[in-house]
């Protein structure tokens, strides 16, 4: 009788330890975790001025933020609820590069530019659906992508073979 209690407070004893180490794990990760997936303020992201000149010879300014980190590109303008007419957000590459996009925490429309090496505007994904985890793939040999009020391309007569301007682009 005394090895089976014996068994018994030992499984307890090694139970009790492997359930505080657990908790003891998910305690020291959790606020670890909780900053990781905490959004960076915008107000935190370098800003510079992106011009867009139209076939036509229009100029339009934009006020942009740059996601210049892989962290920032990653957040994007995810969690922003309003975005102004003339503000946007710029993801610059270092090179040429597949470029796959998506809405996730995304709670506002956008335009999507997606800019070749020149800054000619190769594409537009025109209002992507907020919240959306569909994929939007970008053309072969984009260099950078502009973020803009969903439909804001149609409004101001943006279209593909437009070129941007930025110090901030590559």
């Amino acid at each position: 009788m005394r090895r089976a209690e014996s068994g018994s407070t030992r499984r307890r004893a090694l139970g009790a330890l492997a359930a505080w180490i657990l908790a003891a794990a998910v305690g020291f990760a959790a606020p670890r975790a909780a900053r990781a997936a905490a959004p960076e303020p915008l107000s935190a992201f370098p800003r510079s001025v992106l011009a867009i000149r139209t076939v036509a010879g229009r100029v339009i300014d934009f006020r942009i933020w740059i996601a210049n980190t892989p962290r920032r590109a990653e957040q994007g303008l995810m969690f922003v609820r309003a975005l102004d007419a003339h503000d946007g957000m710029l993801f610059p590459f270092p090179r040429e590069q597949p470029v796959v996009m998506w809405m996730k925490n995304t709670y506002v429309p956008l335009d999507m530019l997606f800019l070749d090496a020149h800054g000619r505007i190769a594409a537009i994904t025109p209002r992507a659906r907020p919240l959306s985890l569909d994929l939007i793939y970008a053309p072969a040999g984009t260099r950078a992508v502009v973020e803009l009020q969903g439909g804001i391309c149609d409004r101001l007569g943006i279209r593909v073979g437009d070129h941007a301007l930025a110090s901030a682009l590559p």
